[in-house]
């Protein structure tokens, strides 16, 4: 059996919605989508995707990246390849922010920036709450779609608890887990193959 028969996904939604995470194949070598979670914010066919990478922590502080907002050492997460100079935002204060948009139930992005900055001032939104990603990852009209066909992407559920709940950096191996014995094989497969 070769590797790809290995790692070859068993059951996958060719049709994605907002609020579905994908699950990137071990196999996949790159910097920004190797063993990532990407949480989809928008899934349109006909327009394309749009979401966010959500389990890939920098090394700096919103307090590092920009002087906008008041002084909030929350990490921020690798987003996305595109536009990886613009801050953006998810969180579970949507009724409290103006403009945020519903992801799923208790989940929402972005929103009123001054009223998130007034927000973390009064120590209202923080890190169990709230974070924040530089850049996203988009595709093209159907580009998704063909991605899935090609076995890169396991489509698969999150909840707004999760979310918050998962450690960022465990996201990749916890969401494959809960997929149960088909993918045992992922889990087992080094990152580096020349570390087997």
């Amino acid at each position: 059996m070769n590797l790809d028969e290995c790692f070859k996904i068993r059951t996958n939604s060719l049709d994605p919605k907002a609020g579905n995470i994908l699950i990137s194949e071990p196999l996949m070598n790159d910097f920004h989508f190797g063993r990532s979670v990407v949480l989809l914010i928008d899934h349109e066919e006909s327009e394309g995707s749009f979401g966010l990478i959500i389990n890939k922590p920098l090394k700096a502080s919103v307090s590092h990246i920009t002087d906008e907002f008041p002084d909030f050492e929350a990490p921020v997460y690798l987003g996305g390849p595109v536009a990886d100079n613009q801050l953006f935002f998810i969180h579970t204060l949507g009724p409290l922010i103006p403009d945020a948009d519903p992801i799923m139930d208790g989940l929402y992005w972005g929103g009123d920036a001054e009223t998130l900055k007034t927000l973390i001032s009064t120590g209202i939104a923080n890190e169990t709450n709230t974070r924040f990603y530089l850049g996203y990852a988009g595709w093209d009209s159907g580009q998704l779609v063909s991605e899935l066909v090609r076995n890169s992407w396991l489509v698969s559920d999150i909840t707004a608890k999760q979310f918050f709940s998962v450690s960022p950096d465990r996201m990749w191996q916890a969401f494959v887990n809960q997929l149960g014995s088909p993918y045992e094989m992922w889990l087992r497969f080094p990152k580096n193959v020349e570390d087997n």
